[in-house]
């Protein structure tokens, strides 16, 4: 199984809904998501569109970078451009990705429906061609 890492500022929104789509729809993948400064909470909207969309798990939660940093992971996404400009040393090297998505934080349940169609498109095909899967 090829262990992803999706980065992004505040884990609660667009590394959250990567993290459950990779899970939900790449075989031999599994992702965590973590963020550069976490907001503590996943964003209601977040939650209500995966819910909606069957892929939600009570496991998934805004979580610190330092909670993953000895963990191994055989590719880094970062999918906001602060988390890679930000993006630390892992203790073991991983390629890493950048695809930036605009944060739908704040606006309206559209745009986090937007921001899902988005990740499901262009980030999950740049994932399964970088880890082969």
């Amino acid at each position: 199984m090829k262990k992803v890492l999706i980065l992004c500022t505040g884990n609660s929104c667009r590394s959250i809904i990567a993290e459950a789509l990779i899970n939900a729809r790449i075989d031999g993948a599994i992702a965590k998501s973590s963020g550069v400064k976490a907001s503590g909470k996943v964003n209601p909207n977040a939650k209500k569109l995966l819910e909606e969309k069957g892929i939600w798990k009570d496991e998934y939660h805004s979580k610190t970078i330092e909670t993953l940093i000895d963990e191994e992971f055989n590719l880094v996404v970062t999918v906001c451009d602060h988390a890679n400009e930000t993006c630390p040393m892992f203790p073991k090297p991983a390629p890493k990705i950048h695809v930036g998505f605009e944060d739908p934080d704040g606006k309206g349940f559209e745009a986090f429906e937007a921001t899902y169609k988005e990740i499901e498109e262009i980030l999950l095909p740049k994932v399964k061609e970088t880890l082969g899967v």
